[in-house]
Protein backbone atom coordinates (compact mmCIF):
# COMPACT_ATOMS: atom_id res chain seq x y z
CA UNK A 1 0.00 0.00 0.00
CA UNK A 2 1.53 3.31 -1.13
CA UNK A 3 0.94 6.39 1.02
CA UNK A 4 0.06 9.53 -0.94
CA UNK A 5 -0.21 13.19 -0.03
CA UNK A 6 -2.02 15.89 -2.02
CA UNK A 7 -0.97 19.54 -1.88
CA UNK A 8 -3.61 21.96 -3.18
CA UNK A 9 -7.37 21.38 -2.90
CA UNK A 10 -8.64 24.21 -5.06
CA UNK A 11 -9.93 23.59 -8.59
CA UNK A 12 -8.29 20.25 -9.44
CA UNK A 13 -7.23 18.82 -6.08
CA UNK A 14 -10.65 17.34 -5.16
CA UNK A 15 -10.52 15.24 -8.34
CA UNK A 16 -7.22 13.77 -7.20
CA UNK A 17 -8.75 12.98 -3.80
CA UNK A 18 -11.38 10.91 -5.58
CA UNK A 19 -9.00 8.94 -7.80
CA UNK A 20 -6.56 8.25 -4.96
CA UNK A 21 -9.40 7.02 -2.74
CA UNK A 22 -10.63 4.80 -5.60
CA UNK A 23 -7.20 3.18 -5.98
CA UNK A 24 -6.72 -0.25 -4.42
CA UNK A 25 -2.94 0.28 -4.29
CA UNK A 26 -2.85 3.58 -2.41
CA UNK A 27 -3.89 5.29 0.76
CA UNK A 28 -4.53 9.03 0.95
CA UNK A 29 -2.60 9.87 4.11
CA UNK A 30 -2.34 13.67 3.90
CA UNK A 31 -4.03 16.64 2.25
CA UNK A 32 -2.79 20.21 2.42
CA UNK A 33 -4.20 23.58 1.47
CA UNK A 34 -3.27 27.06 2.66
CA UNK A 35 -6.98 27.95 2.83
CA UNK A 36 -8.32 26.01 5.79
CA UNK A 37 -11.93 25.92 4.58
CA UNK A 38 -10.81 23.95 1.48
CA UNK A 39 -9.85 21.13 3.82
CA UNK A 40 -13.53 20.75 4.74
CA UNK A 41 -13.95 18.37 1.80
CA UNK A 42 -12.20 15.77 3.97
CA UNK A 43 -14.54 16.15 6.93
CA UNK A 44 -15.46 12.73 8.24
CA UNK A 45 -12.55 10.98 6.52
CA UNK A 46 -10.71 9.90 9.66
CA UNK A 47 -7.88 8.16 7.84
CA UNK A 48 -6.62 11.30 6.10
CA UNK A 49 -4.65 13.95 7.98
CA UNK A 50 -4.97 17.61 7.01
CA UNK A 51 -2.61 20.57 7.27
CA UNK A 52 -2.09 24.09 5.98
CA UNK A 53 1.69 23.55 5.89
CA UNK A 54 2.92 21.07 3.27
CA UNK A 55 6.20 20.61 5.16
CA UNK A 56 4.26 18.36 7.56
CA UNK A 57 3.66 15.95 4.68
CA UNK A 58 7.33 15.99 3.74
CA UNK A 59 8.36 15.26 7.34
CA UNK A 60 6.23 12.10 7.34
CA UNK A 61 8.59 9.28 6.35
CA UNK A 62 5.65 7.00 5.56
CA UNK A 63 4.56 9.22 2.64
CA UNK A 64 5.88 7.76 -0.62
CA UNK A 65 4.43 10.13 -3.22
CA UNK A 66 3.01 13.63 -3.45
CA UNK A 67 0.58 15.19 -5.91
CA UNK A 68 0.96 18.94 -6.43
CA UNK A 69 -2.18 20.76 -7.62
CA UNK A 70 -1.33 24.30 -6.54
CA UNK A 71 -1.08 27.53 -8.60
CA UNK A 72 1.54 27.28 -11.35
CA UNK A 73 3.90 29.85 -9.84
CA UNK A 74 4.34 27.59 -6.76
CA UNK A 75 5.14 24.35 -8.63
CA UNK A 76 8.91 24.77 -8.72
CA UNK A 77 9.43 25.46 -5.01
CA UNK A 78 7.04 22.77 -3.78
CA UNK A 79 8.24 20.12 -6.25
CA UNK A 80 11.86 20.84 -5.34
CA UNK A 81 11.09 20.48 -1.63
CA UNK A 82 9.23 17.21 -2.26
CA UNK A 83 12.07 15.70 -4.28
CA UNK A 84 14.66 16.77 -1.71
CA UNK A 85 12.51 15.08 0.92
CA UNK A 86 12.72 11.83 -1.04
CA UNK A 87 9.16 11.79 -2.38
CA UNK A 88 7.97 10.79 -5.84
CA UNK A 89 6.15 13.73 -7.46
CA UNK A 90 3.19 14.19 -9.78
CA UNK A 91 2.77 17.89 -10.53
CA UNK A 92 -0.04 19.49 -12.48
CA UNK A 93 0.83 21.13 -15.79
CA UNK A 94 2.75 23.21 -16.59
CA UNK A 95 5.73 21.89 -14.67
CA UNK A 96 7.13 25.40 -14.05
CA UNK A 97 6.98 28.87 -15.60
CA UNK A 98 10.49 28.76 -17.07
CA UNK A 99 12.69 26.10 -18.62
CA UNK A 100 15.66 26.66 -16.29
CA UNK A 101 13.60 25.69 -13.25
CA UNK A 102 12.00 22.78 -15.14
CA UNK A 103 15.42 21.40 -16.09
CA UNK A 104 16.60 21.73 -12.51
CA UNK A 105 13.67 19.61 -11.31
CA UNK A 106 14.34 16.97 -13.97
CA UNK A 107 18.00 16.77 -12.92
CA UNK A 108 17.09 16.66 -9.23
CA UNK A 109 14.62 13.80 -9.77
CA UNK A 110 17.35 11.86 -11.56
CA UNK A 111 19.83 12.52 -8.79
CA UNK A 112 17.36 11.45 -6.10
CA UNK A 113 16.18 8.47 -8.20
CA UNK A 114 12.57 9.58 -7.84
CA UNK A 115 9.75 9.68 -10.36
CA UNK A 116 8.84 13.17 -11.59
CA UNK A 117 5.65 13.15 -13.65
CA UNK A 118 3.63 16.03 -15.12
CA UNK A 119 -0.17 15.95 -15.34
CA UNK A 120 -0.58 16.36 -19.10
CA UNK A 121 -3.97 14.71 -18.88
CA UNK A 122 -4.90 14.66 -22.57
CA UNK A 123 -2.11 12.17 -23.25
CA UNK A 124 -4.29 9.72 -21.28
CA UNK A 125 -7.42 10.47 -23.30
CA UNK A 126 -8.48 7.48 -25.43
CA UNK A 127 -9.38 9.78 -28.33
CA UNK A 128 -5.88 11.26 -28.42
CA UNK A 129 -4.43 7.75 -28.23
CA UNK A 130 -6.52 6.84 -31.30
CA UNK A 131 -5.31 9.95 -33.08
CA UNK A 132 -1.70 8.90 -32.45
CA UNK A 133 -2.49 5.41 -33.72
CA UNK A 134 -3.69 6.87 -37.03
CA UNK A 135 -0.54 8.99 -37.28
CA UNK A 136 1.96 6.27 -36.33
CA UNK A 137 0.38 3.65 -38.58
CA UNK A 138 0.41 6.08 -41.54
CA UNK A 139 -3.34 5.58 -41.92
CA UNK A 140 -3.54 9.28 -42.81
CA UNK A 141 -0.19 9.28 -44.63
CA UNK A 142 2.44 11.86 -43.71
CA UNK A 143 1.27 14.67 -41.44
CA UNK A 144 1.13 18.01 -43.25
CA UNK A 145 -0.26 20.29 -40.57
CA UNK A 146 -2.35 20.38 -37.39
CA UNK A 147 -4.58 22.91 -35.73
CA UNK A 148 -5.74 23.07 -32.13
CA UNK A 149 -8.71 25.04 -30.75
CA UNK A 150 -9.38 25.44 -27.03
CA UNK A 151 -11.87 28.22 -26.39
CA UNK A 152 -14.83 29.14 -24.19
CA UNK A 153 -16.14 31.78 -21.81
CA UNK A 154 -13.94 31.41 -18.72
CA UNK A 155 -12.85 30.29 -16.24
CA UNK A 156 -10.62 33.35 -16.10
CA UNK A 157 -7.41 33.01 -14.15
CA UNK A 158 -5.42 35.76 -12.47
CA UNK A 159 -2.07 33.98 -12.06
CA UNK A 160 -1.26 32.96 -15.66
CA UNK A 161 -2.44 33.84 -19.16
CA UNK A 162 -4.24 31.56 -21.64
CA UNK A 163 -0.91 30.50 -23.12
CA UNK A 164 0.21 28.85 -19.87
CA UNK A 165 -3.27 27.79 -18.77
CA UNK A 166 -4.72 26.38 -22.00
CA UNK A 167 -2.10 26.15 -24.74
CA UNK A 168 0.19 23.95 -22.64
CA UNK A 169 -2.44 21.20 -23.02
CA UNK A 170 -2.20 21.49 -26.79
CA UNK A 171 1.59 21.80 -26.91
CA UNK A 172 1.85 18.57 -24.91
CA UNK A 173 -0.44 16.84 -27.43
CA UNK A 174 1.57 18.13 -30.39
CA UNK A 175 4.83 16.79 -28.93
CA UNK A 176 3.14 13.45 -28.19
CA UNK A 177 1.44 13.06 -31.57
CA UNK A 178 4.14 13.93 -34.08
CA UNK A 179 7.72 12.81 -34.35
CA UNK A 180 8.93 16.11 -35.77
CA UNK A 181 11.09 18.38 -33.62
CA UNK A 182 9.58 21.85 -32.97
CA UNK A 183 11.86 24.54 -34.37
CA UNK A 184 10.32 27.95 -33.76
CA UNK A 185 7.14 29.72 -32.74
CA UNK A 186 5.24 32.93 -33.43
CA UNK A 187 2.57 34.07 -30.96
CA UNK A 188 0.14 36.96 -30.86
CA UNK A 189 -2.39 37.79 -28.17
CA UNK A 190 -4.28 40.55 -26.38
CA UNK A 191 -5.17 41.46 -22.79
CA UNK A 192 -8.82 42.48 -23.01
CA UNK A 193 -9.98 41.63 -19.47
CA UNK A 194 -6.90 42.08 -17.27
CA UNK A 195 -3.70 44.04 -17.52
CA UNK A 196 -0.71 42.03 -18.79
CA UNK A 197 -2.65 38.73 -18.84
CA UNK A 198 -3.51 37.61 -22.37
CA UNK A 199 -7.00 36.11 -22.50
CA UNK A 200 -6.74 35.22 -26.17
CA UNK A 201 -3.67 33.87 -27.96
CA UNK A 202 -3.01 32.72 -31.52
CA UNK A 203 0.27 30.97 -32.25
CA UNK A 204 2.02 28.81 -34.81
CA UNK A 205 4.78 26.28 -34.25
CA UNK A 206 6.97 25.24 -37.15
CA UNK A 207 8.35 21.71 -36.89
CA UNK A 208 10.84 19.76 -38.97
CA UNK A 209 9.82 18.66 -42.49
CA UNK A 210 7.55 21.70 -42.90
CA UNK A 211 4.95 20.41 -40.42
CA UNK A 212 2.96 23.36 -39.05
CA UNK A 213 0.79 23.47 -35.95
CA UNK A 214 -1.62 26.34 -35.36
CA UNK A 215 -3.22 27.12 -31.99
CA UNK A 216 -6.17 29.26 -30.85
CA UNK A 217 -6.80 29.52 -27.11
CA UNK A 218 -9.22 31.89 -25.41
CA UNK A 219 -11.19 32.54 -22.23
CA UNK A 220 -13.31 35.03 -24.16
CA UNK A 221 -15.33 33.13 -26.75
CA UNK A 222 -19.03 32.22 -27.10
CA UNK A 223 -18.37 28.54 -27.88
CA UNK A 224 -16.65 25.90 -25.80
CA UNK A 225 -14.38 24.18 -28.32
CA UNK A 226 -11.84 21.41 -27.69
CA UNK A 227 -10.65 20.13 -31.05
CA UNK A 228 -7.51 18.84 -32.73
CA UNK A 229 -7.42 18.51 -36.52
CA UNK A 230 -4.64 16.56 -38.22
CA UNK A 231 -4.31 16.83 -42.00
CA UNK A 232 -2.31 14.10 -43.71
CA UNK A 233 -1.44 13.65 -47.36
CA UNK A 234 -3.83 10.67 -47.56
CA UNK A 235 -6.58 11.30 -45.02
CA UNK A 236 -7.63 13.75 -42.33
CA UNK A 237 -8.80 13.18 -38.75
CA UNK A 238 -10.51 15.35 -36.13
CA UNK A 239 -10.61 14.85 -32.36
CA UNK A 240 -13.49 16.64 -30.63
CA UNK A 241 -13.44 16.19 -26.87
CA UNK A 242 -16.99 17.50 -26.47
CA UNK A 243 -18.68 15.47 -29.22
CA UNK A 244 -20.41 12.11 -28.81
CA UNK A 245 -18.17 11.04 -31.71
CA UNK A 246 -14.77 12.18 -30.43
CA UNK A 247 -12.85 10.83 -33.45
CA UNK A 248 -13.90 11.31 -37.08
CA UNK A 249 -11.67 9.99 -39.87
CA UNK A 250 -12.15 11.67 -43.25
CA UNK A 251 -11.16 9.83 -46.40
CA UNK A 252 -10.41 13.15 -48.04
CA UNK A 253 -7.32 14.39 -49.79
CA UNK A 254 -5.63 15.51 -52.97
CA UNK A 255 -3.96 13.30 -55.57
CA UNK A 256 -2.36 13.93 -58.94
CA UNK A 257 -3.07 12.26 -62.27
CA UNK A 258 -0.30 12.31 -64.84
CA UNK A 259 -1.44 13.58 -68.23
CA UNK A 260 0.03 14.05 -71.65
CA UNK A 261 2.39 16.94 -72.30
CA UNK A 262 -0.29 18.79 -74.29
CA UNK A 263 -2.43 19.22 -71.17
CA UNK A 264 0.23 19.94 -68.58
CA UNK A 265 2.10 17.29 -66.69
CA UNK A 266 -0.34 16.69 -63.80
CA UNK A 267 -4.01 17.16 -63.05
CA UNK A 268 -5.11 17.78 -59.46
CA UNK A 269 -7.83 15.43 -58.22
CA UNK A 270 -9.83 16.08 -55.05
CA UNK A 271 -10.93 12.95 -53.21
CA UNK A 272 -14.01 13.21 -50.99
CA UNK A 273 -14.73 9.77 -49.54
CA UNK A 274 -16.35 8.27 -46.46
CA UNK A 275 -16.29 9.60 -42.93
CA UNK A 276 -15.84 6.97 -40.23
CA UNK A 277 -16.17 7.35 -36.48
CA UNK A 278 -14.61 4.53 -34.43
CA UNK A 279 -16.11 3.74 -31.06
CA UNK A 280 -13.99 5.26 -28.33
CA UNK A 281 -14.11 3.71 -24.88
CA UNK A 282 -11.77 4.02 -22.05
CA UNK A 283 -11.20 4.74 -18.41
CA UNK A 284 -11.40 8.28 -17.12
CA UNK A 285 -8.15 10.04 -18.20
CA UNK A 286 -7.34 11.23 -14.68
CA UNK A 287 -7.58 7.67 -13.34
CA UNK A 288 -5.31 6.46 -16.14
CA UNK A 289 -2.86 9.26 -15.38
CA UNK A 290 -2.73 8.39 -11.68
CA UNK A 291 -2.34 4.67 -12.44
CA UNK A 292 0.60 5.52 -14.71
CA UNK A 293 2.19 7.51 -11.88
CA UNK A 294 1.86 4.65 -9.38
CA UNK A 295 2.93 2.00 -11.92
CA UNK A 296 6.04 3.97 -12.88
CA UNK A 297 7.03 4.14 -9.21
CA UNK A 298 6.44 0.43 -8.62
CA UNK A 299 8.21 -0.57 -11.84
CA UNK A 300 11.05 1.95 -11.38
CA UNK A 301 10.64 3.41 -14.87
CA UNK A 302 10.05 6.73 -16.61
CA UNK A 303 6.35 7.67 -16.77
CA UNK A 304 4.60 8.46 -20.04
CA UNK A 305 4.46 12.18 -19.23
CA UNK A 306 7.83 12.49 -17.55
CA UNK A 307 9.55 15.52 -16.13
CA UNK A 308 11.54 15.75 -19.36
CA UNK A 309 8.30 15.89 -21.36
CA UNK A 310 7.13 18.64 -19.03
CA UNK A 311 10.40 20.49 -19.59
CA UNK A 312 9.92 20.34 -23.38
CA UNK A 313 6.41 21.78 -23.05
CA UNK A 314 7.68 24.59 -20.82
CA UNK A 315 10.48 25.32 -23.30
CA UNK A 316 7.96 25.78 -26.13
CA UNK A 317 5.60 27.87 -23.97
CA UNK A 318 8.53 30.01 -22.83
CA UNK A 319 9.45 30.72 -26.47
CA UNK A 320 5.81 31.61 -27.18
CA UNK A 321 5.79 34.01 -24.23
CA UNK A 322 8.90 35.74 -25.61
CA UNK A 323 7.17 36.13 -28.96
CA UNK A 324 4.04 37.56 -27.28
CA UNK A 325 6.01 40.18 -25.36
CA UNK A 326 8.44 41.15 -28.14
CA UNK A 327 6.27 42.27 -31.02
CA UNK A 328 5.17 38.79 -32.17
CA UNK A 329 8.59 37.95 -33.56
CA UNK A 330 9.63 34.42 -34.49
CA UNK A 331 11.44 32.77 -31.57
CA UNK A 332 13.55 29.63 -31.72
CA UNK A 333 12.37 26.86 -29.38
CA UNK A 334 15.87 25.38 -29.20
Amino acid sequence: MMNVGIIGLGYWGPNYIRVVNDSADCRLKWCCDKIEKNLGILKGKDNTKTTTDYKEILDDKEVDAVIIATPTETHYKIAKDCLNAGKHVLVEKPLTLNSEEAKELVDLAGKKKKVLMVGHIFIFNEGIRKLKEYIDSKEIGNVLYLHFSRTGLGPIRKDVNTLWDLATHDISMLLYLVNERPLNIIARGECYLQKDIEDVVFMTIECENKVLANFHVSWLDPYKVRTVTVVGDKKMVVFDDISNEPIRLFDKGVSYLERGADYGKFKTLLRDGDITSPKIKGEEPLKREFKEFISSIMENRKPLTSGLDGYNVVKAAEAAQKSLKNGNVKVSIG
